[in-house]
């Protein structure tokens, strides 16, 4: 039975989807004006490893995951670089993809693009207005009126006579009340723009997404997920407009992924403390980098480091050796692990029980591996199908394991030392068979003999 930890309720809660078997899921995507950061692969990764289970455990799922192409970032970054904001979007998309694949992150189902949304963001905007919760000054603005929504803060558990203190009006707004936000924005010279009833214009952020999601999941859906820095104001924001204009529960259940943290500090761009994804990848293996971020439990926060991600590509490699050798059959025995490994992503996917489970199976694989060997492949076997759901573990273990070698040590010369190794030591020339050793060790490359083979890999 899967238990998700909703933030709405602030507790874990037995999930039921609102139809039958369907399962509905919004998560917001991306704001494309850079490419992305390890903070934003984190988000990915962890709404990727809820697709998979999702799925695993039989759920027909629908997941939508949005792009923002249109914001004042994207604006600014476009004309810093001499470039139409489109073309800009349509490199950075291209470049996020690619960073999606490398890290084994499965395509949503729906990728919906704010800028193709326009016109239901209108009906959504005039729908507002013609229930009072929104208005237009006549500057070509529109703004919502959040006082006017009983439940503003439930999501956020903040309260509007907290938040009012401390804010203003900027001189050249027209709101009527500091806490209002903007649904739409008149146009300003040099911006890209779209007619509108109220003037030219382009959409304010909050509306994107409670239009794109309404759009592709229904009025009402089953999973809101996304970063636990968009829980407020963003998420709090989709609740009031989307209820507001509906009449209807927006999401069902409200799930935020913790954040990179680096030095004790959110990592982000406006802080200037962030590394690319492809920056991370330049220097570690993409595997490597996804098993950091589903070690962790997703609501948890993570710390980058070098060392965090050494103690990741140690925890691979020990996985990889337990598979090295073993013919690569149908996954065989293993119960218990897999009720195990059930209970944990059961329990709002429970990844650091899940992972301590793959190490519980590995610990059998290599007991076994020399005695019964055939029981051993058949656990290897269900070590990848486990590894599978989280999205790793499916290399070729030679690949993994020498992963970075080429341009580093010539792997035909190895292999050839290897084959003379073999042969001084089969002719008892232990002399020659050491120094053909220390001559291997010395090109940066680790031996393992085992029963009847003997492997190489990379040092660390």
């Amino acid at each position: 039975m899967l238990t998700i930890y909703n933030t709405l309720s602030k507790t874990k809660e037995v999930f039921k989807p609102l139809e039958g078997n369907k399962v509905r899921m919004y998560v917001c995507g991306m704001t494309v004006y850079d490419f992305c950061h390890l903070g934003h692969g984190r988000s990915m990764v962890a709404f990727d490893l809820v697709t998979r289970w999702l799925r695993c455990s039989g759920y027909d799922l629908t997941y939508v995951r949005n792009i923002t192409d249109i914001d004042d970032k994207i604006i600014n970054r476009a004309n810093e670089n001499g470039e139409s904001f489109d073309a800009l979007t349509a490199r950075m998309i291209d470049a996020m993809h690619e960073d999606e694949r490398r890290l084994n992150i499965l395509p949503p189902d729906q990728e919906p693009r704010a800028t193709d949304h326009i016109a239901g963001m209108h009906a959504m905007i005039q729908t507002l207005i013609d229930k009072g919760y929104a208005y237009a000054p006549g500057n070509g603005d529109v703004y919502y009126r959040v006082g006017k929504f009983v439940g503003y803060g439930k999501l956020s558990r903040k309260k509007i006579e907290d938040l009012r203190i401390g804010a203003r009006i900027e001189v050249d707004e027209a709101k009527q009340d500091p806490l209002d936000f903007v649904l739409w924005k008149g146009v300003k010279p040099g911006e890209p723009s779209w007619e509108s009833p109220w003037g030219p214009g382009r959409p304010g952020w909050h509306i994107e997404c409670s239009v794109m999601s309404t759009c592709c999941l229904g009025e009402s859906f089953d999973i809101h997920g996304g970063g636990n820095d968009l829980e407020f104001p963003h998420h709090e924001n989709e609740i009031a407009q989307s209820e507001a204009a509906t009449g209807k529960q927006y999401a069902n259940s409200w799930m935020h992924c913790g954040m990179i943290r680096i030095n004790g500090e959110k990592m982000s761009k406006s802080l200037n403390n962030f590394f690319t994804i492809r920056d991370v990848l330049d220097k570690y293996h993409p595997e490597v980098v996804r098993y950091l971020l589903v070690s962790s439990h997703y609501r948890s926060s993570i710390n980058y480091s070098e060392d965090s991600l050494r103690e990741a590509k140690g925890a691979l490699e020990r996985f990889y050796h337990a598979l090295r050798g073993l013919p690569r059959v149908e996954a065989k025995g293993g119960e218990a692990y897999v009720e195990r490994f059930t209970m944990a992503m059961n329990d709002d996917f429970g990844t650091p029980e899940a992972c301590a489970v793959l190490f519980d199976l590995v610990r059998e694989i290599n007991r076994l591996r020399e005695s019964e060997p055939e029981v051993a492949a058949g656990l290897a076997g269900r070590l990848r199908e486990l590894a599978g759901l989280l999205g790793v573990l499916q290399l070729d273990a030679d690949d993994f394991l020498r992963a970075g070698a080429e341009g580093k040590v010539d792997a035909a010369e190895v292999e050839a030392l290897i084959q003379a190794r073999l042969q001084a030591r089969a002719d008892k020339n232990w002399a020659e068979s050491d120094r053909i050793r220390d001559q291997i060790t010395a090109m940066g490359v680790v031996l393992e003999d085992s029963k009847g083979a003997t492997t190489w890999r990379l040092a660390d």
